[in-house]
């Protein structure tokens, strides 16, 4: 679930950013729409506590962020969340089984060899666990990036512009897996996008749509 009331954050020198209220339930698919500078980005930094909320309260999958010190917020990240950037991130010098394995080794938890292998088979990525990201398409190394963020069944995934550069057939290739694999886990997706072709393949996603602001 998000509750989200009064939202602002501000950075240094700038003026504060404020979101509309908004709310979705556990399980929901959320579309964070505005155009580019609108705040999209902080909003999701906001939402996977990688910023502090300075103002208003926020709760994500049941606990509030507000006033939770970054200690407190790092750890519940690695259980509770699961992030694809814009940009992947993925290790070059890491096979993709080993890129799978790092949410666990940064948690400190065993790493879920079983799991590695059921999601990689999902994903259509079977047999390619010893190979390295650069040579990878960029949809098996999108999918590899999406099974990284679900390792630990979080119970909110977030994906930042993931229709970014893709053509029509493989942004809805990318949308629709997103929205399957959130949904056979249970997990709330939010995406945020000011790519309107998110709206017209998810018609049934909440939108919450945000204004003017710097990202």
């Amino acid at each position: 679930m998000i509750v989200a009331h009064g939202l602002t954050h501000a950075y240094p020198g700038a003026p504060a950013l404020a979101w509309p209220d908004f709310e979705a339930a556990q399980g929901a698919v959320v579309r964070v729409a505005g155009p580019s500078g609108s705040g999209k980005s902080t909003l999701l930094a906001l939402l996977a506590g990688l910023l502090a909320v300075q103002g208003g309260q926020l709760q994500v999958a049941g606990t509030e962020l507000a006033g939770m010190p970054a200690s407190a917020r790092d750890a519940w990240r690695a259980r509770m969340l699961g992030f694809v950037p814009q940009r992947l991130h993925l290790s070059e010098g890491l096979s993709v089984a080993r890129n799978l394995a790092l949410p666990d080794l940064a948690a400190g938890r065993p790493v879920q060899e079983a799991r590695i292998d059921e999601l990689l088979a999902r994903l259509g990525l079977q047999g390619l666990q010893g190979r390295l990201p650069g040579t990878l398409s960029g949809g098996q190394a999108q999918r590899v990036a999406l099974a990284r963020a679900l390792v630990h069944r979080p119970r909110v995934l977030l994906a930042d512009e993931p229709t970014a550069h893709l053509d029509d057939e493989a942004a809805a290739a990318a949308l629709r897996l997103l929205a399957e694999v959130a949904s056979q886990e249970g997990a709330t997706l939010v995406v945020a996008t000011h790519d309107a072709r998110v709206g017209s393949a998810w018609p049934h996603a909440r939108t919450w749509a945000i204004g003017e602001g710097r990202p």
